[in-house]
């Protein structure tokens, strides 16, 4: 059986999930990669342990856990820029991390210079509702791959193909 090479966004994914649970000792449950031209969008889904998730139910625990998860990815996120510039080719210039307490998210944002303002939304929107013809519309944030593990074994999808295939 010949074996298919992953996806760029794919090889980011599982390079972001490898980096954390070196970090945090703990890989996420999922994490999804957004590219739009030049800056690479990292959401790990679950990333939080139930000792942070209680931390952050106080505001001022939140915002200490949110310090902290700030200041350990500014120590290490050298790693995971250097695994970045070798998949894709491209030197990362700018990377940040902001942590979502309630949900247990973190999202990573790497840019080239560029003013990056996330939204989490509450649950997904469905894909034949977006529309735009705009070359810098929301139709030009593909490509897009989830990692998300379950029983040891890591189901990835790539949203810019819509299937799903299970790895061994």
């Amino acid at each position: 059986m010949d074996k298919i090479e992953p996806s760029v966004a794919q090889q980011i994914a599982r390079a972001a999930s490898a980096f954390e649970k070196r970090r945090t000792g703990r890989a996420p449950k999922s994490v999804a990669v957004i590219l739009s031209e030049n800056t690479l969008v990292i959401t790990l889904h679950g990333a939080l342990s139930p000792a942070e998730k209680a931390l952050a139910k106080s505001p001022e625990g939140a915002a200490q856990m949110r310090e902290f998860h700030r200041q350990l990815f500014h120590d290490a996120a050298d790693e995971l820029r250097e695994r970045i510039a070798e998949i894709t080719g491209v030197k990362v210039r700018e990377a940040a991390a902001e942590v979502e307490p309630a949900t247990g998210t973190v999202v990573q944002v790497f840019s080239t210079g560029s003013v990056v303002q996330v939204f989490l939304l509450a649950h997904g929107v469905p894909a034949g509702s977006w529309s735009g013809s705009e070359p810098h519309g929301p139709a030009a944030a593909a490509p897009t791959a989830r990692v998300a593990g379950k029983k040891g074994r890591p189901a990835v999808r790539s949203a810019a193909k819509g299937k799903t295939k299970k790895r061994p």
